[in-house]
């Protein structure tokens, strides 16, 4: 009480005299402050109860109002002062000891505000980047202590500065042998003698004096004695006295030490206080944006930065729940990393696991957003960490397991990882590690060259519907991601050489029958004995489909042997026969309402592909290998294979399959519009299309009908109770099958639709 008092007094003389010349004024306030450690004799009080805080503060003034008066860049006395004394030196010295108790609070507070306050570049100064150096490696020794708030608040300043400068980075980034130092006082003469600097002190009536504040003043013997109206010997004295003793060392193990700043950051992003956890997190975040090489290196591989993001995120992983529902991964809320709040007895969708799921997920997110804005050497080590550590040392093992259960929720898990994920590097780890790296075209035999892919693929035609289900959103998901080897590992790689194609030259009377609109070689429709029962009104009229297709004229000829478009879009609208066509009877739900999602759709998709360089047309002839055998790989097949089963299999997994196959049919290449999208292409002997699929679907569809009474009602009921239009009623026979007609009709207005605008579009100049 009574210092207080007494400051309170103090600031009323100080107010009534005449005001000091800055320097005398500065001078005064940090001789006040050395005056307390000789006079002092009670080192226990708190720092709060005695003048120091407002000594400091008075010099921080000082300093700013002396910047103020002058031209940008240019020192002052204060500042020269401040520098040549070795003031934070002999702050960082006191801080560390903690004397009185509480000072290293002060000393963090006073470096936070200079650093921040102070416009001129201080950094660069060796008496400020040496111990905003040593005042790092106290940060994050001991999480929960009273100091963190002004730690955190005082490694962002610095994090700040450095992103303002990156080149400042390489003051803060230590020489092993220094890190070496099992002491700090070792360190300190390292540093030294490193740098070829004099030894703080070097008087040797200071030898009784502890180490931790032979330099608490920061001055010279020579200038003790000038400028202090007591002797050395006393002041030797008198700190001994005081028996100043420097804080245990962090308990935290630290097997790096050449990039402090991260280290100290790194403990603090495992507080208990999530605000302090987060600013620590955007910290890191400002460091590895850092454009500096040598940073960014010792950032990998110097300090415990990938260690700690895998390790966290492996926990966090295997903290979740055995088993958790799919839904509930799929439609948790979006996860913002700094936004990690969550209270479950607020949330009245809560479910179990939902607390670690967002933890996880929020982990994820700051390690893809980290990736993201990191320099680029930083960025691939940290993706290589977390697809080496993460990736297949935590996930693979659950995606490989037996246990429906657990293929379940990790798979459900994957497809949250993959729509989630931003950053280019790590979307680039990720596939690798689901796909593998292989781009050469497949062979039945070698389907299995890339374990994880092939079981994943293999899910899509599990014997657990879910399952199925989710590995096919999955891939459906992964195949809209802007990466080139997702589709080229698929699909491309197998239809390179073209080798689906029977090549025949044309003969003389081949070229009539080319220039009124079929390819030489092709079967038409009316011809196929599946489509014999087809009358002339199934089809489209000139008049219908001129509303909705380019007309054939000069300007618009076939483009590159494509088969003219309303040829294309006849045939798939006609596939479906009439008896088992049941969407004309129900309004909104025509081939035009599938054009404009077709539209929007084709142009996201073109975005995504242009920088992928693709060609315009299909790959000549001539230059394919043609004799090669033709396999569609692993994914069409199981895919083609689904399609096949469409009037066996459940509603829902129909619409996912024809999903991903519609998500392909959209890709901008040539081969895959040839292979997935003409029905007139030549096929290889042995080889089969998406239309010679969906053919003979038609062609078991056309039998299967006759055995069923009062088909066409029945349809039309199924279809309006999926639309929503008829309450449930009882049970209707064939269920299944009905329901796979409506799915399987559906999609070939869809693919009829993506064929017309991406013909239109290509046309389009």
């Amino acid at each position: 009480m009574f210092s207080k008092f007494t400051s309170i007094l103090q600031h009323a003389v100080e107010a009534l005299a005449p005001s000091l010349p800055l320097q005398e004024d500065f001078v005064y306030h940090w001789k006040a402050i050395t005056h307390y450690y000789i006079e002092t004799s009670d080192d226990k009080a708190p720092v709060t109860d005695t003048n120091i805080p407002s000594h400091l503060e008075q010099m921080l003034v000082i300093l700013v109002q002396e910047e103020n008066e002058r031209e940008f860049g240019e020192t002052g006395p204060c500042m020269e002062y401040l520098l040549h004394h070795k003031i934070l030196e002999t702050l960082y010295t006191l801080g560390k000891a903690d004397c009185p108790p509480g000072m290293k609070q002060q000393v963090l507070a006073f470096y936070t505000k200079l650093l921040g306050k102070i416009r001129q570049p201080l950094l660069p100064h060796i008496n400020v980047h040496r111990p905003v150096q040593k005042l790092i490696r106290l940060c994050g020794e001991v999480l929960a202590t009273p100091t963190e708030n002004e730690e955190i608040q005082f490694l962002c300043i610095v994090c700040a500065k450095l992103k303002q400068d990156p080149y400042l980075v390489n003051f803060f980034l230590e020489n092993k042998l220094k890190s070496l130092a099992s002491k700090e006082d070792s360190d300190v003469v390292t540093e030294d003698t490193l740098k070829g600097q004099d030894s703080l002190t070097t008087d040797p009536r200071q030898a009784c004096v502890p180490e931790e504040l032979s330099s608490t003043i920061g001055m010279e013997p020579t200038e003790i004695e000038n400028d202090l109206p007591h002797q050395p010997d006393d002041l030797s004295t008198r700190l001994d006295q005081l028996n100043v003793t420097s804080l245990p060392e962090a308990s935290t193990v630290r097997p790096y030490q050449d990039y402090n700043l991260v280290n100290s950051l790194l403990n603090l992003t495992r507080s208990p206080d999530g605000r302090i956890a987060v600013k620590a997190c955007e910290g890191l975040m400002l460091l590895v944006s850092l454009p500096e090489p040598a940073a960014a290196k010792c950032l990998t591989q110097s300090t415990c930065l990938c260690e700690l993001l895998t390790d966290r995120l492996a926990s966090l992983y295997k903290a979740l729940p055995q088993s958790v529902d799919p839904l509930d991964i799929e439609t948790v809320e979006a996860i913002n990393w700094g936004l990690d709040s969550y209270s479950h007895k607020e949330d009245a969708s809560a479910f179990p696991g939902k607390r670690a799921l967002i933890s996880f997920l929020s982990w994820f997110d700051y390690c893809d957003q980290l990736i993201k804005e990191a320099q680029k050497s930083a960025a691939v080590a940290l993706a290589r960490a977390v697809r080496e550590r993460f990736f297949i040392g935590v996930m693979e093992p659950q995606l490989m397991q037996t246990s429906e259960m657990g293929i379940l929720t990790s798979t459900a898990l994957l497809h949250r990882i993959v729509r989630q994920v931003t950053s280019d590097v790590l979307l680039q780890e990720m596939v690798s590690f689901i796909l593998g790296e292989q781009r050469e075209p497949e062979t039945l035999a070698e389907i299995n060259r890339h374990p994880l892919r092939h079981r994943l693929i293999e899910h899509c035609d599990h014997i657990s519907d879910e399952i199925s289900i989710m590995t096919l959103r999955m891939f459906e998901h992964l195949l809209q991601k802007p990466n080139e080897h997702i589709l080229y590992n698929l699909v491309l790689r197998n239809l390179e050489e073209r080798n689906y194609t029977e090549y025949k030259p044309l003969c003389p009377e081949d070229k009539d029958v080319v220039e009124n609109g079929l390819i030489a070689g092709a079967v038409d429709l009316e011809e196929d004995p599946l489509f014999t029962d087809l009358s002339p009104e199934n089809t489209l009229s000139n008049q219908e489909w001129l509303s909705s297709s380019p007309p054939t004229t000069p300007e618009h000829p076939k483009n590159d042997g494509k088969t003219e478009v309303h040829k294309i879009v006849n045939s798939f609208l006609c596939l479906v026969p009439d008896e088992a066509k049941s969407s004309y009877q129900v309004e909104g739900t025509g081939y035009d309402t599938y054009l404009r999602d077709a539209h929007r759709q084709f142009r996201d998709y073109c975005s995504i592909c242009l920088r992928w360089e693709w060609p315009g047309s299909p790959k000549a002839l001539e230059k394919c290998n043609l004799e090669a055998a033709f396999f569609e790989g692993h994914f069409l097949k199981v895919l083609f294979d689904r399609m096949g089963r469409i009037l066996d299999q459940p509603y829902d997994v129909n619409l996912q399959v024809t999903s991903v196959l519609s998500r392909l049919s959209l890709f901008p290449h040539p081969h895959i519009h040839e292979y997935l999208l003409d029905p007139y292409v030549n096929l290889a002997s042995g080889c089969r299309s998406l239309f010679s699929v969906i053919v003979r679907v038609v062609g078991d569809l056309m039998v299967r009908i006759q055995r069923i009474p009062d088909f066409t009602p029945k349809l039309l009921l199924v279809r309006k109770r999926l639309l929503g239009l008829e309450p449930e009623g009882p049970v209707i026979d064939h269920m299944t099958l009905l329901e796979g007609v409506i799915v399987l009709e559906e999609f070939c207005k869809e693919l009829a639709a993506i064929a017309f605008v991406k013909y239109h579009t290509s046309s389009t100049p």
